[in-house]
Formats: structure tokens, C-alpha cells, sequence
């Protein structure tokens, strides 16, 4: 039995929204907060709070085992609503891509969730979580000599939300170089990649998300980098490329992607790869999957954590195949 519920900040966005219908899959008790009454989705419990105003803040998540967020961009949202839910002793969870975000929280929160006795994980979607979870089974001891990830995507159809994001975050990106976190060269890297199928081989252009940061939050790694199939950087910079639109009963759009990793160490290369259907989608069944277990009584890992830092990375992958991820792993 569950013992609280999870709150939804940003409930009325397109990721929010997919994460409302998993809890709800799930059975698991949702309160959806958004920042405007006229936005809250019916039939869920509903607040109102503003990023601005903590007290709303606070009496949104009055009653919370954990709270996810999904109002991007997070540089705006993260520390606000991180704060109140310490305050309301609530564990926290995000679905930030940016890089900037996830490390300051990293950086801010540790040890007051560990005072607090709670867990805060940021970047624990598609990116920045999943990579991580990844490289977390195929990394031995800890210790790697270099990580690569590469995501292939036939379309990136961009939310609202993803837009904002790129407009204001405009903070340079890292990579892992000699072991320590470095501003990623410019002009970015571009080099071909072969996929498995269906992507194939193709080009890609460096573009590090947080996954750069959760990954080495807790894995001693040499080299890091992580590239993006330069069809789907284009997508997501041009003007003209719509938003995306339902293709199924689950609201998810027709987008397929492929995330793999590889790791080299003393051992040799081994590979992992997870695919699937919707970046955005996917990231419901990931963050909740989290707050699942962040709810079970027996979770004492307290502290600010990366998803593969928290729990049995093999398992908790497990747990989301073979739907909605398909997985591939060296043994």
C-alpha cells in the first residue's frame, strides 16, 4: 500500500500530462498543481501554485510522499520547487535535460535531503536517467575508461516547452575530459554512427544533455561524450517543425528513438541500447517508475542521487521492458 500521494508540478504540459496517466495507470494517488485555475486537468485532485509564491507551494504539496516536476525550462523551477518540497519533506524528482539544472541541484540539495530524510534525483527521464541507468549496468566497479552515448531519432517534434528551454538555456555545454567536467569544444564534433536498425548509420553531432552530469555524479569516468543524430538537431532548431501530435491511443506521438551507450574500460567495449516510441512519453514510465520505489517503505537512500545511484540499475530496467522500452545488453 502506497503511503502518500505524488504531486505533479506542471501537470497541464505535455510531458505532465503523460505522467498523470501513468500514475493513474499505475494506481498511484495524483495531485495535479499547475500555475494558472484555468489549466488544471479534470478529474484529479488540483492546487494552484506559482514558482513565485511558496506558500502556495507549500499547501500544494501538503501531504506528499514525493514530488515530480515537469515545468520546464528548470533553471526557472528547480530550486523553487525543490525547496518546498524539502520544506514539506517530500522526495523530489525531475525530467531536465539541462545540464545546468541538474548540476546545481546535485550541488545544492545533498545534504539537505539527507537531513531532511529524503531523496532529490533531477534529469530522471529519457534524458539524462535513462543513459544513466544504462551506463550503470554496463560500467563494473565504477571505474570506466570512456562513456559514449548517442541518441537516433527519425523526427524531434518539439513541445512548447522544449522551445522555451533552448531559448533560455543558453548556458555552455559540459563534457567529461581527463576525468573532469569541461566546456564541450566548439564547433561541436559531427561523425557517423551506425545504429541498429531500423536508424542505421548516419551522422551525428556532439550534443550533451544531463546526462553528462548524472552519470558522472557517481561513475569515475575518464570520457564522456554524447552525440544526437544531426537530422534530429535540425528538427528541433528549425522554426517550421511542428509540435507533436497524437498517433496513438496513448497520446503518443509517432516518434521512434534509440539511445545507446558504450563503454570502454581494461575489460574491452560493451554496448547498451534501449528503444522505443516518444522522448517525451517515455519519461512518464521512467520518472514514476522512481517514485514508485522512492515510496516503498523499505527506501532509505537518502540524498541527492542519480537514478542509477539509487536503485539496481538492472532491475529497474527491467521493470520497464518490454514495453515501453525494447533493451539490448552486453553480458
Amino acid at each position: 500500500m502506497l503511503p502518500a500521494s505524488v504531486a505533479v508540478y506542471g501537470a497541464n504540459g505535455h510531458t505532465g500530462k503523460f505522467v498523470l496517466a501513468e500514475l493513474h495507470r499505475r494506481t498511484i494517488p495524483a495531485i495535479a498543481v499547475t500555475r494558472d485555475a484555468s489549466r488544471l486537468p479534470s478529474g484529479v485532485p488540483g492546487r494552484v501554485a506559482s514558482v513565485e509564491d511558496a506558500a502556495a507551494l507549500d499547501r500544494a504539496f501538503a501531504g506528499c510522499g514525493v514530488v515530480i516536476n515537469c515545468a520546464g525550462p528548470f533553471l526557472d523551477t528547480s530550486i523553487s520547487v525543490v525547496e518546498a518540497a524539502l520544506r514539506a519533506r517530500c522526495s523530489y524528482l525531475d525530467v531536465t535535460a539541462e545540464q545546468a539544472s541538474a548540476q546545481a541541484t546535485f550541488a545544492n540539495y545533498d545534504q539537505p535531503a539527507r537531513d531532511t530524510g529524503v531523496t532529490v534525483m533531477p534529469a530522471a527521464g529519457f534524458y539524462g536517467g535513462l543513459a544513466d541507468l544504462l551506463a550503470s549496468v554496463l560500467v563494473r566497479d565504477g571505474v570506466a575508461d570512456t562513456i559514449t552515448t548517442a541518441v537516433a531519432l527519425d523526427h524531434w517534434w518539439p513541445t512548447e516547452g522544449t522551445r522555451r528551454t533552448g531559448d533560455r538555456n543558453q548556458v555552455p555545454r559540459m563534457v567529461i575530459e581527463d576525468g573532469r567536467t569541461a566546456s564541450m569544444p566548439l564547433p561541436a564534433q559531427t561523425l557517423n554512427w551506425t545504429f541498429a536498425a531500423p536508424h542505421g548509420a548516419q551522422p551525428v553531432v556532439e550534443l550533451p544533455f544531463s546526462e553528462v552530469i548524472t552519470i558522472s555524479r557517481h561513475l569515475s569516468v575518464r570520457s564522456l561524450h554524447s552525440y544526437l543524430t544531426a537530422n534530429a538537431r535540425e528538427d528541433v532548431r528549425s522554426a517550421d517543425t511542428p509540435p507533436p501530435f497524437a498517433s496513438d491511443e496513448q497520446g503518443r506521438s509517432a516518434q521512434q528513438f534509440l539511445l545507446e551507450v558504450v563503454v570502454t574500460d581494461a575489460r574491452g567495449t560493451r554496448r547498451a541500447s534501449a528503444s522505443g516510441q516518444d522522448i517525451y512519453a517515455v519519461s512518464a514510465p521512467i520518472v514514476v517508475e522512481a517514485a514508485m520505489r522512492l515510496l516503498a517503505p523499505d527506501f532509505k537512500n537518502y540524498g541527492a542521487l542519480a537514478l542509477g545511484q539509487a536503485f539496481d540499475a538492472r532491475h529497474f530496467l527491467n521493470a520497464l521492458a518490454p514495453e515501453p522500452l525494447t533493451l539490448s545488453i552486453d553480458h
